[in-house]
C-alpha cells in the first residue's frame, strides 16, 4: 500500500492518539501518504448526560466503523475502552500499540488522594464504574456528572465548584499536558475500564495491505492484557455501559488478572482474581467472568440492562 485513509474522532485527545499511530507508520513505511478523515460520532454529540444513560460508549465508535464499512477510510483509531466487546462482521482488531499508564487519576484543589479528601466533597465523574468504586470507599462524597474534554472538565473543577474531578493517565500523558495536584489511582483501589490506556486499531479483515504494514506496531504484552480484558467483557454479556472494570497485568511470565463489577443499587463490588499462563488468556477472562456472575453478578447485570443502564443513580450519588 502506498496510500492509507485513517479515520478517527475530531477531538484532541483523538487528534493526538492519530499523530502517535501516524508517525509510527511513518517511522516504518517513510514513503506511504496518510490523510486523516475527521469524523463526528453521536457520542460527541451528546454531552449533556452520562454515556451509562444514553447507550454507553459504543457510541463513540459506530459513525468511523461503518466509514470502514463503506470503505472511505482504511483503518479506524479509537481508544480501546471505546470500544463494545462485539465488533462489526467484517472488521477486526488488526494491531496493539503499547499502552499508555491504564490509571485513573484525581485532580484535585490540591494534592488528594482519595482518602484525603475533604468530607462531603463535591466529586466529577460521568463514569458509572468510576463513580460506583468511589462511593464505595467513600460514601460520604457527592458525584456529579461531568461530561467534556479534558481541558472542560479542567475548567469545571472551577467553575463548578468541585473538590475535584477524575481523569484517565494515559489521556493526561498522550496530550503532553502538566496538571496540578494529580494523584494516580492505585489498582487496589480502582479498577480502570476494560482496555483503558490502549489504542484500538481496527480494519476490515480483508485488508491485508493494512495488516501488514501495522505489524511493526504489534507490541505483544499489550495484546496479552487487552486479549484477556475483552475475553472477560464479552464473558460479562453486560456491553460497555454496565459497571465493570478489569486490569491484566504480566508478572514473571504469568498473568495476573483482576475484575469487578459493581451493583448500582447498593455500591457492591463483586470481585475476582485469576492467574494463569499466557497463551490462555481468552480463558482466564471468560473464568473471571464466571467466578463474578456465580457470586451474584449475573443477577445484577440482569437488572441493570432491564431498563436504563443506571438508571437514577446520579441521583442517588449524594449521601
Amino acid at each position: 500500500m502506498n496510500r492509507i485513509r485513517i479515520g478517527t474522532r475530531k477531538s484532541k485527545l483523538a487528534l493526538a492518539q492519530t499523530q502517535l499511530i501516524l508517525d509510527e507508520i511513518l517511522r516504518y513505511h517513510p514513503h506511504v501518504k496518510v490523510e486523516v478523515v475527521k469524523i463526528t460520532t453521536s457520542g460527541d454529540k451528546i454531552l449533556d448526560s452520562p454515556l451509562s444513560k444514553v447507550g454507553g460508549k459504543g457510541l463513540f465508535v459506530k459513525e468511523i466503523e461503518e466509514a470502514l464499512l463503506r470503505r472511505e477510510i482504511d483503518l479506524a483509531i479509537h481508544s480501546m475502552k471505546d470500544l463494545p466487546h462485539q465488533l462489526p462482521d467484517g472488521l477486526s482488531l488488526v494491531a496493539f500499540p503499547k499502552r499508555e499508564d491504564p490509571r485513573d487519576a484525581l485532580v484535585g484543589k490540591m494534592a488528594w488522594d482519595i482518602q484525603k479528601l475533604p468530607k462531603g466533597s463535591k466529586v466529577g465523574t460521568s463514569s458509572l464504574r468510576r463513580a460506583l468504586q468511589l462511593m464505595r470507599l467513600r460514601p460520604d462524597l457527592h458525584i456529579v456528572p461531568l461530561r467534556g474534554n479534558v481541558d472542560t472538565r479542567l475548567r469545571k473543577l472551577d467553575s463548578e465548584g468541585l473538590s475535584a474531578i477524575i481523569l484517565a493517565m494515559a489521556g493526561t500523558k498522550r496530550l503532553g499536558i502538566h496538571i496540578p495536584n494529580l494523584v494516580p489511582i492505585p489498582f487496589e483501589l480502582m479498577i480502570p475500564a476494560i482496555g483503558q490506556g490502549a489504542l484500538a486499531l481496527e480494519a476490515r479483515e480483508d485488508n491485508e495491505g493494512i495488516k501488514d504494514m501495522l505489524r511493526p506496531l504489534n507490541h505483544k504484552e499489550t495484546e496479552i492484557a487487552i486479549t484477556t480484558e475483552r475475553a472477560f467483557l464479552k464473558a460479562m454479556g453486560g456491553g460497555c455501559q454496565v459497571p465493570v472494570g478489569g486490569i491484566c497485568q504480566l508478572w514473571e511470565n504469568a498473568i495476573h488478572f483482576k475484575a469487578v463489577l459493581m451493583d448500582d443499587g447498593d455500591k457492591r463490588a463483586f470481585f475476582a482474581e485469576i492467574r494463569g499462563s499466557i497463551g490462555d488468556e481468552k480463558a482466564i477472562g471468560e473464568r473471571a467472568a464466571e467466578e463474578i456472575l456465580s457470586k451474584g453478578g449475573d443477577q445484577v447485570i440482569k437488572r441493570l440492562l432491564g431498563g436504563t443502564v443506571g438508571g437514577d443513580i446520579w441521583q442517588k450519588m449524594s449521601p
